[in-house]
């Protein structure tokens, strides 16, 4: 890595610690004056930053099943993305010290008085809920493991058989990938209003993920592509293949979450509408609208565009609009459940500080991952034809 382009990194990561220290200590002030303020905002964070976590592991895993060259701009970030899991997993203590503040389901007074809950029980309980949560981060950190640590071997050694066996581990994987991120989405966010239920929500969540996640890996790229050895590769045409990547990440997350939407629009049953009622008003209504166009239509539009596609700083702004977009999109998933008692529009400043303290030690962790590897990886058999690829774009 280029000497220049480290001490810039250096810099960065001791200013994200700083933030995230700062943001974590005064969210911890705030657990004790209130703690279901606290819980709302921490979840938010959370939940957007490890979705950024668990969609590197899909977004390299889909680099290695498909080989297409847009994956070696990004594949090093991505990958040090999905070693943050080990900091998320230590993340998530928090929750299991407040799981009453956040779900009813672990009150069991409320349980008591409560038939549909009852019946729920064998699913939704303490004890099966925090086993589920470790099984969980077991699975992710093992698949992060493993494709770090094959890359890692990649770089020290010219083995054809890594890229054959990085391939082969990342067909299932993107399937164990998705159950579990699915149901880890049911567990932490859906079960906040436990009496609703959407077979297509575990779905969305993860779409909207991995939408983050090339938002956050495209944006980030645009930032080194100006510094060697990322600057060998990132050409126009390669920015130009992960502009289609977003238009078509876009339109997915866009067609799961319109079809729930229109089906439960359709149903127009007591036991779903309530969901869609709680984010149609007091304001949230505004929150909704600004999402179909600025997290659907505005990015759909602009990336239609060949030139906004093949121009760095064009693709950044965009990305940047799609990260924003996305953690409104997370507030308004979270902030208007019951438990939380947010009925109202509003964004808190423990909204914003509880995302700053997060995603500092994240993006902390982040570069300082980022740092002990090359910028590209080495000695697979497909960069070159990329290096090639980008010089005649």
């Amino acid at each position: 890595m280029n000497e220049t382009l480290r001490l810039q990194l250096d810099r960065l990561q001791r200013i994200f610690l700083v933030v995230g220290i700062v943001g974590l200590a005064l969210s911890s002030v705030e657990a004790w004056v209130s703690p279901r303020r606290f819980y709302t905002s921490y979840l938010v964070a959370y939940l957007f930053w490890l979705g950024i976590a668990l969609g590197s592991i899909g977004i390299v895993m889909l680099h290695h099943l498909v080989g297409g060259k847009w994956g070696f701009v990004i594949r090093r970030l991505l990958e040090s993305g999905s070693t943050t899991l080990w900091l998320m997993a230590a993340l998530f203590v928090p929750f299991l010290l407040g799981l009453r503040h956040m779900y009813v389901w672990a009150r069991p007074d409320f349980v008591a008085r409560d038939v549909i809950l009852s019946q729920k029980l064998w699913y939704l309980n303490v004890d099966f809920f925090v086993g589920r949560a470790a099984v969980y981060f077991i699975v992710w950190i093992i698949m992060s493991y493993c494709l770090n640590r094959w890359s890692a071997q990649q770089d020290q050694t010219d083995n054809p058989a890594l890229a054959t066996r990085l391939q082969q581990f990342s067909g299932p994987g993107l399937v164990v990938l998705f159950l579990t991120s699915s149901f880890a989405a049911i567990d932490w966010v859906m079960s906040l209003e436990p009496e609703w239920y959407s077979t297509i929500y575990g779905a969305m969540l993860v779409t909207g993920q991995a939408l983050a996640t090339l938002a956050f890996a495209t944006g980030a790229a645009a930032l080194l592509a100006g510094w060697k050895p990322l600057s060998d590769i990132a050409s126009p045409a390669q920015f130009h293949d992960l502009g289609n990547l977003l238009l078509a990440f876009v339109m997915l997350w866009a067609y799961m979450a319109f079809s729930q939407f229109l089906i439960i629009w359709c149903g127009n049953l007591t036991d779903e509408i309530p969901w869609y009622l709680r984010r149609t008003r007091g304001g949230w209504q505004w929150i909704g609208l600004a999402l179909i166009v600025f997290h659907f239509f505005l990015p759909f539009f602009a990336l239609l565009f060949r030139d906004a596609k093949r121009k760095a700083r064009a693709l950044f702004f965009i990305a940047g609009l799609i990260l924003a977009m996305h953690f409104i999109n997370t507030l308004w998933l979270v902030a208007p459940a019951p438990v939380f008692r947010r009925p109202s529009l509003g964004i808190e400043w423990i909204d914003l500080v509880a995302l700053a303290g997060v995603g500092g030690v994240w993006l902390a962790f982040f570069l300082w991952r980022l740092k002990g590897r090359p910028l590209l990886p080495l000695h697979d058999p497909r960069l070159a034809t990329t290096a090639e690829h980008a010089k005649g774009a």
